[in-house]
């Protein structure tokens, strides 16, 4: 079958590389000149499978009024004159019960470990260089509510097959020395030994040349400008350089995705939650982490990539504008100076923002739409990565009519 795939992030690649190797003939459209130019550039670098609890739950209710008002909140909030954001927060708000959370939290669980075996399949199988590392993930935490909140739900994950750990102050400092600048404020943590670290922008870009390999003919510098249909199918895609014809399209277009799917009257509830990232190029190898730590107090994560350390953090729901906000990289930076002050020179950094995809509810949607031949991989907010290889496996089981590795309903259009 003739696929063409609308998308050069890693999801996208990802998906041109499972279909590749199901031996269909793939396409992969990209308007860059090379792939992960965007969202996958520089991102957390942490492929937090364990970690997949949905942004929607009721513990984030009463601080909406803080995310309302305050610049320096972790998620800051605020309103525009756009129908389409609007109806994002009351779909989010409705999705924040205990009960809705617990059922995402296993759906991605179920992705997300399905994720982690592929990755590494990909590892053994690809010659792949992108400073890949299982050093496992510390979650700190600053407030004792937090923590036992934390406690809970890694003893609800436990039932689901996750293994973690639950450490008072002193052990995560133990644990990770680099803490210690902090230590006095850590009450407590939660370790998850089977995490992993990686570059997403060195992956995409191997896993962009194992696809050609396979045959996927990558389309760079190629500007997407719709689909053309005819009733129920889709028969072109619209580019720069002509129109592709294809059997099937499958869209990973991002946070893209929404307006360019409503003008086929396609619904996808994805909405641009902008993030913010600092790469320090030398870390310090006695102030830097070498365990991928999770501030949960700022939200902000730290990577160890290489000689490298990622910090990454923010989420913005502030509309569809990918510039970046001075004030907020100034505060990230801040924020990581007081947390690691020694894990390099900031004044060396490199800083990167990115439009992450989000569905209310945190699932991506994977499956078919009402066109016959138009299938969507998209939504996969923060955790595109970590989701990334289960995602397109669960598309090319679809697209093939296969038995499904995981319950794919929780991850379909219109669901």
């Amino acid at each position: 079958m003739r696929v063409c795939v609308l998308g050069g992030g890693v999801i996208g690649v990802s998906t041109a590389y499972a279909l590749a190797r199901d031996g269909h003939e793939v396409t992969l459209v990209e308007r860059h000149a090379d792939v992960a130019r965007e969202t996958s550039h520089a991102n957390g670098g942490q492929l937090s499978y364990s970690y997949v609890a949905p942004l929607a739950d009721p513990s984030v209710l009463p601080k909406l009024p803080q995310w309302l008002f305050s610049r320096d909140a972790a998620l800051r909030f605020v309103p525009r004159l756009d129908p389409h954001q609007w109806r994002w927060c009351a779909a989010f708000l409705r999705a924040c019960t205990r009960a809705r959370s617990r059922a995402t939290t296993a759906e991605l669980l179920g992705l997300g470990f399905l994720s982690q075996r592929l990755m590494h399949e990909v590892v053994e199988r690809e010659a792949l260089s992108f400073d890949w590392v299982r050093n496992g993930k510390l979650v700190v935490y600053r407030d004792e509510q937090g923590f036992a909140l934390a406690r809970r739900q890694a003893q609800y994950q436990s039932t689901l097959g996750c293994v973690q750990h639950a450490l008072d102050g002193a052990a995560c400092v133990a644990l990770e020395p680099a803490l210690a600048h902090i230590g006095a404020e850590i009450v407590g943590g939660i370790q998850t030994p089977g995490e992993e670290a990686a570059d997403c922008d060195q992956f995409t870009r191997g896993l962009a040349r194992a696809a050609q390999r396979d045959g996927v003919n990558l389309q760079l510098a190629t500007e997407f400008s719709g689909l053309r249909t005819k009733g129920l199918r889709v028969v072109a895609a619209q580019t720069s350089q002509g129109d592709i014809e294809a059997d099937a399209f499958v869209v990973c277009l991002g946070f893209q995705s929404q307006p360019m799917l409503a003008s086929l009257g396609v619904h996808v509830p994805v909405y641009p939650l902008k993030g913010y990232s600092l790469t320090l190029p030398n870390a310090n190898a006695q102030g830097a982490p070498r365990v991928s730590v999770t501030d949960a107090h700022h939200k902000v994560v730290y990577a160890p990539l290489g000689e490298r350390l990622r910090i990454a953090g923010m989420v913005d729901l502030t509309g569809m504008n990918p510039h970046a906000d001075d004030a907020r990289i100034a505060l990230l930076t801040r924020q990581a100076r007081e947390t690691f002050p020694d894990a390099g020179d900031y004044d060396a950094m490199q800083t990167w923002t990115g439009m992450r995809p989000a569905t209310p509810d945190s699932k991506p949607v994977i499956g078919a739409t009402h066109f016959r031949n138009l299938w969507l991989n998209t939504g996969h907010g923060a955790l595109g990565f970590t989701l990334a290889l289960g995602s397109a496996q669960l598309l090319a089981d679809l697209l093939a009519e296969r038995e499904l590795p995981i319950d794919g309903d929780a991850f379909a259009p219109g669901r």
